[in-house]
């Protein structure tokens, strides 16, 4: 970690939209440490957040929900710093209907089911690892006219529990404080992780920071035990 020391100002993070749920504490823990400099987030699904990048939006670091997009920045130059993996998110079904959620992955045939809601895989790493646990499950192509497509991960929870039959999230979000209704084995049930690639999601320092302080303090933060604690606290599996 970088030693504490006083430093005004103001850094933007690009944060994959998985993340809103834990981003709150993780400022938090960090202003503790670092009070001067003030945290702005955007949130949004990560392939949409890097094009945003490319087109020289001002962000400061990229906490994305894969390895991929971080790569391809740090390749391209507009990240200066190799990809690092901060946490491992993983994949969970939540209804707010009463569904036989033991039925596993064969409730989404039933013609009671009429719409899952799945995070656009063309924007979203998590409806990427969605389709393709939908493929290993040999469910796919039996239910894919059945799926609403959210833009990103946390518009695909809105859907999950007030517009489709069922969704895919990303776990960490049944840690939030606003879902402590669902409940699990009744509502929500994780999803087998063998069925798709662990979701390892990648931090940069993007050029826009490189002579930043403070995006380079919130940087080394990341990856410290202080904020392992709070991504563990939603679900997350640290490094």
């Amino acid at each position: 970690m970088l030693s504490t020391f006083s430093m005004a100002e103001t850094i933007t993070l690009a944060v994959a939209a998985n993340v809103s749920y834990a981003i709150e504490d993780l400022k938090k823990e960090f202003n503790k440490l670092y009070p001067d400099v003030k945290v702005q987030v955007i949130l949004g699904g990560t392939g949409k957040l890097v094009a945003q990048i490319k087109h020289k939006a001002p962000y400061d670091i990229l906490m994305a929900a894969n390895m991929m997009y971080p790569e391809k920045l740090y390749e391209s130059g507009d990240a200066v710093t190799r990809p690092l993996v901060y946490a491992q998110g993983s994949l969970a079904y939540l209804t707010s209907k009463k569904l036989d959620l033991s039925k596993g992955m064969e409730l989404l045939s039933i013609d009671t089911v009429k719409k899952i809601a799945i995070a656009n895989p063309k924007t979203a790493p998590y409806g990427t690892a969605t389709v393709e646990a939908l493929k290993n499950a040999k469910v796919y192509e039996a239910i894919k006219s059945k799926f609403v497509y959210g833009e990103s991960i946390s518009q695909t929870v809105t859907y999950a529990t007030r517009a489709t039959d069922i969704g895919f999230i990303a776990k960490s979000a049944l840690y939030s404080p606003k879902m402590t209704q669902f409940k699990k084995d009744i509502h929500w049930k994780e999803l087998d992780a063998k069925l798709y690639t662990p979701i390892d999601q990648g931090i940069v320092l993007l050029k826009h920071a490189e002579k930043s302080l403070g995006a380079s303090a919130f940087y080394a933060f990341v990856m410290s035990k202080r904020a392992k604690r709070v991504f563990e606290a939603f679900g997350y599996i640290v490094p």
